[in-house]
């Protein structure tokens, strides 16, 4: 009952929504980059394996650090601002989402990309109508693990540089005791876990449903 008059105070002076807001905002754009820089870059991996296996060793490292263990460096380059949320939420997910895209891209058809040679295309043609399209399973099944880990991220992120958002709502209802703020935005965010995870799920079955 607490916990729901605290939801309750909280909507009716606007605190609760914007808190949520700041939360989404900084989930989803961490969330957009890191699809976008993931894609690039596999795909220039892919261009290029040359690069791919300079960077290799690099990203596996980089993808089994403890990324909670890095938050403290991002304050320290980029100060405690939105910046170091944003930088944080990719860093959770970005190199290992790197690392299955561009698989994906290795385990395209052989076959379909030596049809594009044979016809006279280049490689970047075949990226273009091949790759790409025949990837798109994969990328949807990243999506859906990434928006996870971009929340995870943006939280951890909150915890040290946010003055705004559910994860200063918990790290500062922590620390004044104030055990109805911490349950309530950890009620909230698996409720926006679920959510972002249920409209990629069905936008992957939408997807492999018109194939």
């Amino acid at each position: 009952s607490r916990i729901l008059l605290c939801i309750w105070n909280m909507l009716f002076d606007g605190s609760l929504l914007l808190h949520i807001g700041v939360t989404l905002y900084e989930t989803l754009l961490s969330f957009l980059l890191i699809i976008l820089f993931s894609m690039g870059t596999a795909m220039l991996f892919w261009l290029h394996p040359r690069i791919y296996e300079v960077f290799d060793p690099f990203l596996v490292v980089l993808n089994s650090l403890p990324k909670s263990a890095l938050a403290p460096l991002f304050i320290v380059w980029l100060g405690t601002n939105v910046r170091t949320i944003i930088v944080a939420g990719i860093s959770v997910a970005v190199f290992g989402s790197i690392i299955s895209l561009y698989s994906g891209f290795a385990n395209v058809d052989k076959d379909k990309i030596k049809l594009i040679y044979t016809l006279g295309g280049g490689k970047k043609d075949a990226l273009k109508k091949v790759v790409v399209p025949g990837t798109i399973p994969v990328l949807l099944s990243t999506m859906k693990v990434n928006i996870g880990l971009a929340l995870v991220g943006v939280i951890i992120g909150e915890f040290l540089a946010a003055r705004r958002g559910l994860g200063y709502l918990i790290i500062y209802g922590s620390q004044v005791f104030k055990l109805d703020w911490v349950i309530m935005s950890i009620v909230i965010l698996c409720i926006i876990a679920i959510g972002l995870y249920s409209l990629l799920n069905f936008a992957e079955k939408k997807y492999l449903k018109g194939l």
